[in-house]
C-alpha cells in the first residue's frame, strides 16, 4: 500500500483508474488510452499509479502493463487532496500543488514531458497537429474534442456492458458521427501542392474511380497517406518537390481533387489517433466475429484502423500494452466503398448548424419593451462597500497584477476588479472553507485571496497550461502554503468547495461556473464577460430562466447578448446605456435561474463603474445558509 510519504517524489505521479467488477479488475478505455501513448512515446517520466477499490485484486494489472513503467497500486483514500478532487487520470506534479486533470490535459503533458526528455522524436511532437492544438480546445466548447475525448469511449463502454443479443448491432451514434467525418474531404495547412500532385497522379493513372482510390490508399499506395507517413520523418516514399508542369499548375484551386482522409484529424497521424485507437479496437473487436453487416456500414472507419496500423511505433505500442489489434486483411475485403443506410449523412453538419447563434435582425428595443411589458426590467443591488479597497501598496510585488506588458491605466483597473471580487468573497468565505478561482488564468485573484484568507484553501482552475505555470511561480516566490493548481476542464474537477469565484469568465463559461457552484452547493462571486459568445451548450440552453423562456425566444434572447457587448467607453452614451440594459437583463436571467435551485442572487455593478465596460457582478449563496454580517472583510 502506498502511503502519503511516498507519493512525495521527485518524479511526477501519474494516477489511472482500475475498474473492479466481482473482483476481477480491468482498466477503462481513459487508462488504456493513456498507457497506449506511453507506449508509443516511450516515456518514462512518471510514477504509475493505479487507483483501485481492491488493491489486493488489482495487483494482478501490474505484470500486465509495460515493463518500463515504474508501476504501484493505491487506494482513493491516499490520494493527495488535490487529485481526490479530480476526475482520473490525472498528473501530479514534483510539487504536489500542480494536477493536470482529463483526458486530453494528461496526454497533452505526456508528449511535452516526452519531446522534453528525447526532442528529436519529431513523431512524438507531431502528435500536438498543426500549431500544437490537437484537442488543446475543451469538451465544453468544442464538439471534436467532445467527441474524441468524451462521446466515443463513453459510448464504447457503454456499449461493451450492454451488448446487445440482436442483429445487426444498433451503431452507437458516436461512431456514426465519426464515420461522417471521415468520409468526408480535408483541408490541411497549405495543401494546394498536394492536391496538385494529386491531379497529376489521377492523370497518370487515368482516372481511377473513387472506390477504387479508396481501396489504394488502404494498401498505402495513395498520395495522402504518403504525405501523411513523410509528415513522420521516417522510411517512407517522399513526396515529389519537382515543379509541376504548366498544364496542372493551370488548374484553378476550385477544380483540383479533394484530398481524402487518412486519419482522424485529416491528413496526418495525430493524438486525436491515439485516443480513438483503443476505443475503436475494442468496439471492432467485439462486433468482428458476428455481426459482419455492422462493419459493411463503417467501411470508412475500417479504413482508418487499417491505416493507423501502418504508423510505425503503433503496432508496438499496441503488443506492449496488450492490444492485439485486428489484422488488416481482415478488414479490407469488407471495404466496399458504400456508405450503410442508418449513415449519418449530415449528422454532424448538423449538430455544428444548430449550435450556431441565429443571425441577429434589428436592434435590442423591441426585445427590451417585450421584457418591460411582462414585468422584467434590469435591476441591480447597491453595492453593500463600495470604497473598501484591497491596500495595495504594503502587499508584496507578486500579488500587484503588474506582470507582462500591463500598462499603468490597466493594472489601476485590475486592481479595482479585484478589489471588488475579494470583497464579495472575504463577505462568503468562513475559516477552514475552501474557495475556488475558476478560469484563474495567470492568478489574479486567486494569489490575492490565498493572501487574503490564510485560514482557507485556495484552488486555482485553469485549462491553459502557460497562464497556471505563471501562477503556480507566483504563489511559490510569496511562499504560499494554502493553494494549489489544477489544470482542467471544468467538468473535470469534482471535489467540495464552498466558494467559487470567477473574473471575467467568457461567454458561458460564467454559467458553467454558475452550474458547478449550484451542483457543489457552493456560493458564488461571479464576473461574466464577452456575453456575445453565449450560445447554447450541452448542458444548458438560453434563456436560461422560466420567466425569460416565458417571454422570449432563443433568437431574442441572442440578441440581448450581442448588445450587451456595446458598453465600451469609446462609444456613445446611449448605445453604452443600453448595453448596460442588456447586460442586466441576460444577468437578471441568470440570477432567477440559480434561484430557482434555492440561491439569494444579487447582481451588482461593480466600483467604480469605469474599472471595466464589463462591470456587473453575480453574487450568489444558498437561501439554507444563515445571512452574514455586510461587513466587507479587510486584510
Amino acid at each position: 500500500m502506498l502511503s502519503m510519504k511516498d507519493l512525495k517524489q521527485r518524479d511526477a505521479s501519474l494516477f489511472l483508474e482500475v475498474s473492479c467488477q466481482d473482483d476481477s479488475p480491468s482498466l477503462p478505455l481513459h487508462s488504456s488510452i493513456v498507457l497506449f501513448l506511453l507506449s508509443y512515446c516511450e516515456c518514462k517520466s512518471f510514477k504509475v499509479h493505479l487507483v483501485s477499490s481492491n488493491p489486493h485484486s488489482s495487483q494482478t494489472l501490474r505484470s500486465q502493463l509495460p515493463e518500463f513503467l515504474d508501476v504501484r497500486v493505491v487506494v482513493m483514500e491516499s490520494l493527495p487532496l488535490l487529485v481526490q478532487g479530480c476526475r482520473l487520470p490525472a498528473v501530479l506534479d514534483e510539487s504536489g500543488r500542480l494536477c493536470r486533470a482529463g483526458l486530453a490535459v494528461v496526454l497533452r503533458h505526456i508528449i511535452n514531458k516526452s519531446i522534453e526528455t528525447e526532442p528529436s522524436r519529431n513523431d512524438v511532437q507531431a502528435l500536438l497537429g498543426f500549431k500544437k492544438t490537437c484537442l488543446k480546445a475543451c469538451a465544453e466548447v468544442s464538439k471534436w474534442t467532445r467527441l474524441c475525448e468524451i462521446d466515443i469511449p463513453s459510448a464504447v463502454e457503454e456499449h461493451l456492458r450492454n451488448p446487445s443479443s440482436h442483429e445487426p448491432y444498433p451503431t452507437p451514434s458516436a461512431i456514426l458521427s465519426l464515420e461522417q467525418r471521415l468520409a468526408e474531404p480535408v483541408k490541411v495547412h497549405n495543401d494546394d501542392k498536394i492536391r496538385r500532385q494529386k491531379l497529376k497522379q489521377l492523370r497518370q493513372n487515368g482516372n481511377v474511380s473513387s472506390a477504387e482510390r479508396s481501396v489504394h490508399s488502404d494498401l498505402g499506395e495513395g498520395l495522402e497517406l504518403k504525405a501523411a507517413l513523410a509528415k513522420l520523418s521516417i522510411a517512407a516514399a517522399p513526396i515529389p518537390t519537382t515543379r509541376e508542369s504548366c498544364e496542372i499548375r493551370k488548374v484553378k484551386t476550385n477544380d483540383l481533387p479533394v484530398l481524402e482522409h487518412v486519419f482522424a484529424e485529416g491528413l496526418y497521424f495525430t493524438l486525436t489517433d491515439v485516443v480513438l485507437l483503443p476505443c475503436i479496437h475494442q468496439y471492432l473487436s467485439s462486433i468482428d466475429s458476428h455481426a459482419a453487416s455492422t462493419l459493411q456500414s463503417l467501411p470508412h472507419l475500417l479504413g482508418w484502423y487499417s491505416r493507423v496500423q501502418k504508423v510505425p511505433g503503433v503496432l508496438r505500442a499496441a503488443e506492449t500494452c496488450g492490444i492485439k489489434l485486428i489484422v488488416p486483411d481482415k478488414l479490407l475485403p469488407i471495404i466496399d466503398g458504400t456508405p450503410a443506410e442508418n449513415s449519418p449523412a449530415g449528422h454532424l453538419e448538423q449538430e455544428e448548424e444548430t449550435s450556431k447563434q441565429l443571425p441577429f435582425v434589428g436592434g435590442p428595443r423591441p426585445t427590451i419593451t417585450k421584457l418591460k411589458e411582462s414585468g422584467i426590467e434590469a435591476a441591480f443591488s447597491d453595492h453593500p462597500c463600495p470604497e473598501w479597497s484591497i491596500p495595495w501598496d504594503s502587499l508584496p510585488e507578486a500579488i500587484n497584477p503588474t506582470e507582462g506588458k500591463m500598462s499603468n491605466i490597466r493594472t489601476v483597473r485590475k486592481r479595482q476588479q479585484l478589489n471588488n471580487l475579494v470583497a464579495m468573497v472575504t463577505q462568503l468565505a468562513k475559516p477552514g472553507c475552501t474557495v475556488v478561482d475558476f478560469c484563474s488564468g495567470t492568478g489574479h485573484v486567486g494569489i490575492v485571496l490565498a493572501h487574503a484568507l490564510p485560514q482557507c484553501q485556495v484552488i486555482l482552475i485553469e485549462n491553459k497550461e502557460e497562464s497556471l505555470i505563471r501562477a503556480h511561480v507566483r504563489s511559490a516566490e510569496l511562499g504560499l502554503e494554502n493553494i494549489g493548481f489544477i489544470q482542467a476542464n471544468l467538468d473535470y474537477f469534482t471535489g467540495p468547495f464552498h466558494v467559487g469565484v470567477a473574473l471575467h469568465a467568457c461567454g458561458v463559461a460564467t454559467d458553467m461556473v454558475m452550474e458547478h457552484c449550484i451542483q457543489a452547493r457552493a456560493a458564488f462571486v461571479i464576473s461574466p464577460c464577452c456575453y456575445g459568445f453565449i450560445q447554447n451548450a450541452v448542458k444548458f440552453t438560453f434563456p436560461r430562466s422560466k420567466k425569460f423562456q416565458d417571454t422570449l425566444t432563443y433568437k431574442e434572447h441572442m440578441i440581448l447578448c450581442r448588445f450587451a457587448d456595446q458598453t465600451a467607453l469609446q462609444l456613445p452614451p446611449e448605445r453604452r446605456l443600453i448595453g448596460k440594459q442588456c447586460m442586466g437583463l441576460v444577468d437578471l436571467d441568470r440570477s432567477w435561474s440559480a434561484e430557482s435551485h434555492g440561491y439569494r442572487v444579487r447582481v451588482m455593478t461593480m466600483e467604480p463603474e469605469t474599472c471595466s465596460p464589463k462591470n456587473n457582478m453575480l453574487v450568489g449563496r444558498p437561501s439554507w445558509e444563515d445571512d452574514r454580517t455586510s461587513t466587507c472583510g479587510s486584510l
